[in-house]
């Protein structure tokens, strides 16, 4: 995808917009909120192993997947939490916001929080940037036609050719893929408080595993562990592949200056209550990303001031609904991967990847 714009004093640009925003007092925190969002959470994880009792006393197998069902929503709410966490939406204090994200990260889900940090700080510098972002970094998936010739493994060769019939059944794998990253980081890189880090993470495994097996015995229990796991990546994965799959990407030769960077970069979906809920706030993917601190409630105000900003300086501004947003990501695949499914079929392949869209 290549997107051509003119550009101008993008710094100017933003602090214009900056200043709209803050005029509206959108970057304030807002307790309130977070109070209330931090309760109705911890009040549907207990629903949620309360209902995994009944479903265990009830012995109905149709009953217990229900309520993994529902514990796997539960957990990927618990990550949105943590995310707004990272960001430092929640509280003023850093270090509250630390506290809040060891809670819901390492002890209630089972992903390092320094390790999320890390990595989705870096995802928020360099948004689809082939080599910067960590986003991208996913062996079996090509987004752009310059990433083929990085792709040599066999297997890795054939997944690229069909990625886009195999795109959603690998975001089954997104919860599991953090969690083994995040403890892998931790022994790795040592970061700060990562023996806290660790200790909480044992803890989560241990009791998560311990309470299943208790309630379900050891073979129910690894099914429903499998099931937990691969319905809380998909949600996961859902929520975070709009945001930026399938829209340009760029490398060092591009422009990339930061308000352009993250505006054409990014993707929302058309906002509506149930929308903002399930999504946790990350369907106003632009407004995140041009103001990562803004708490979650703010974000549709932002949106409209936005909007019509990119409106008067000319910038293209995406915004799709739910089910399109999908279709545009499968398409969006399936077309970087058609020089493999050519070379396959004996049709002629470009032997020179196409440049990166330009930002």
């Amino acid at each position: 995808m290549k997107v051509v714009i003119r550009m101008t004093s993008s710094s100017d640009i933003y602090a214009q917009l900056k200043r709209r925003i803050r005029e509206r007092g959108l970057l304030e925190r807002q307790p309130a909120y977070y109070s209330t969002k931090i309760l109705a959470t911890a009040a549907m994880l207990v629903t949620s192993w309360l209902f995994l009792l009944v479903a265990h006393s009830s012995e109905q197998v149709l009953l217990q997947l229900c309520a993994i069902v529902y514990l796997a929503f539960v957990t990927t709410q618990l990550a949105l939490l943590g995310h707004d966490s990272g960001h430092r939406q929640v509280f003023q204090a850093p270090w509250k916001n630390t506290i809040l994200g060891l809670i819901t990260g390492n002890l209630l889900t089972g992903i390092s929080c320094a390790y999320w940090i890390n990595k989705h700080n870096q995802h928020h510098n360099n948004p689809n940037h082939l080599d910067l972002d960590p986003d991208l970094d996913i062996p079996i998936l090509a987004f752009s036609e310059a990433d083929l010739p990085r792709k040599g493994n066999l297997i890795q060769v054939f997944i690229i050719k069909y990625q886009a019939y195999f795109f959603f059944p690998m975001l089954t794998l997104t919860f599991l893929d953090l969690q083994c990253q995040g403890i892998c980081y931790l022994l790795q890189k040592r970061p700060k408080n990562s023996v806290l880090e660790l200790i909480l993470l044992g803890i989560h495994f241990i009791a998560y595993c311990f309470t299943l097996v208790t309630f379900f015995g050891a073979w129910k229990a690894a099914v429903f562990i499998l099931v937990h796991q691969a319905l809380t990546g998909l949600y996961m994965g859902s929520i975070f592949a709009p945001n930026h799959k399938g829209m340009p990407v760029y490398d060092e030769s591009s422009r990339r200056e930061f308000f352009y960077r993250q505006v054409l970069t990014s993707r929302n979906v058309k906002s509506h209550p149930l929308t903002d809920f399930w999504y946790g706030g990350l369907n106003y993917q632009i407004e995140h990303h041009l103001f990562p601190g803004m708490p979650r409630n703010n974000l549709s105000a932002a949106r409209h001031i936005v909007m019509a900003f990119c409106q008067e300086q000319r910038i293209p501004y995406t915004e799709v609904g739910f089910i399109q947003s999908y279709k545009e990501i499968l398409q969006h695949l399936h077309q970087v991967s058609t020089p493999l499914r050519k070379r396959k079929s004996g049709a002629p392949a470009n032997e020179a990847a196409p440049p990166v869209g330009l930002l």
